[in-house]
């Protein structure tokens, strides 16, 4: 069945060879170019993101040579408030907030989807490294890059009308194809910063937005060891950067283990105190119904990281985690994405965390 796609073209390898497969395949496609910003080098300049002149050249040279129509969407205003203020407001808040998985969730698949729909479009075309099958969201083959947990917060009405061509293939696999389809993106480098954030500098870039906010950084015992700028600057886990002025008792590094915006205040501790046996999500979003009780399933507690064995049980509005095994550097306003083997069943926000004793 012939659909009319519109292709969400960042200017990289991925999108092009994603819009370029969707083509071939018989689709009725049309390339699009999200300005995520008014003044692109206020966010990123080079070939590091999506939000610069030059992606926007390169996406637009990709769909000449696939053959299709390409348009630029300002979308800028949606990524300003929905991106780039709720980062800096999550961090104020104490909380580690994920950018790309909130612009998966607030621009490309609501505000770009939408926006599709509404022009009479079937379905929207990414990227991405997941598999959909037969609305099931699965893991990419490709481990490393595989993205299931940046786009467990879509809903299942939203990825009923999502397209992954990527899902099957690796990245080694999807750069070669593009230099057969001679496409000149196929060497470009891809992007491992925030792209909003130009010089990967994420404490100085929130103190410019926030500033200046002197607190004190405390031991586990409430005992003043150094002082800080700003508490939005930490995360928890954090090790280096911390400027401590008395050293540990037992000579080992400090953590930060607790961020208080109420107190600005930011606790250290030994490695071990970041240990996290339980967790409370909220606003989860099933991909499917939510079960009626407590089930057994793998989490996964950020991008790219380490998968545990769990129990899940839905409570109301939140979601209960025990791990079977304790995670280290778990912070709220994360994301806690569920799967069975490969298949994702449920996302949901960090809102807590706790350490059960020995």
């Amino acid at each position: 069945m012939t659909l009319r796609v519109l292709a969400a073209m960042s200017g990289g390898v991925d999108s092009a060879v994603a819009a370029a497969r969707a083509a071939e395949a018989g689709h009725d496609v049309t390339g699009v170019h999200m300005a995520l910003s008014s003044n692109p080098q206020s966010y990123r300049t080079g070939a590091r993101g999506c939000c610069t002149l030059e992606d926007s050249r390169d996406a637009r040279r990709a769909a000449d040579v696939i053959g299709i129509p390409f348009y630029v969407w300002d979308l800028a205003e949606r990524f300003h408030q929905d991106v780039v203020e709720d980062f800096v407001s999550e961090y104020a808040a104490g909380r580690t907030p994920n950018p790309c998985l909130r612009c998966n969730e607030k621009i490309k698949f609501a505000a770009l989807l939408d926006r599709a729909m509404a022009l009479g479009f079937d379905a929207v075309c990414t990227g991405h490294y997941a598999r959909l099958d037969g609305g099931v969201l699965r893991r990419g083959v490709d481990e490393g890059k595989d993205q299931s947990y940046v786009l467990a917060v879509c809903t299942p009405e939203q990825l009923a009308h999502a397209m992954f061509p990527l899902g099957d293939t690796t990245k080694a696999d999807i750069r070669r194809e593009a230099e057969r389809r001679g496409l000149q993106v196929a060497d470009k480098p891809d992007s491992h910063d925030i792209c909003f954030i130009a010089d990967g500098d994420t404490r100085g870039f929130l103190a410019e937005r926030l500033g200046s906010a002197p607190g004190p950084i405390v031991d586990a015992d409430g005992t003043r060891v150094g002082d800080h700028e700003g508490a939005y600057a930490y995360t928890i886990g954090q090790r280096k950067g911390l400027r401590l002025g008395v050293p540990a008792a037992d000579g080992q590094p400090r953590y930060v283990l607790d961020i208080s915006p109420v107190t600005n205040t930011v606790t250290v501790g030994p490695r071990e105190a970041l240990d996290v046996h339980e967790i409370v999500g909220e606003r989860p979003v099933w991909l499917g119904e939510a079960p009626g009780g407590p089930f057994a399933c793998h989490v996964q507690l950020r991008a790219h990281g380490e998968v545990y064995a769990c129990t899940a049980e839905p409570d109301g509005d939140a979601l209960r985690i025990s791990l079977a095994t304790p995670a280290r550097g778990v912070a709220t306003g994360q994301a806690a994405v569920l799967y069975a083997g490969d298949r994702v069943l449920a996302s949901t926000t960090i809102a807590e965390t706790a350490r059960v004793p020995a």
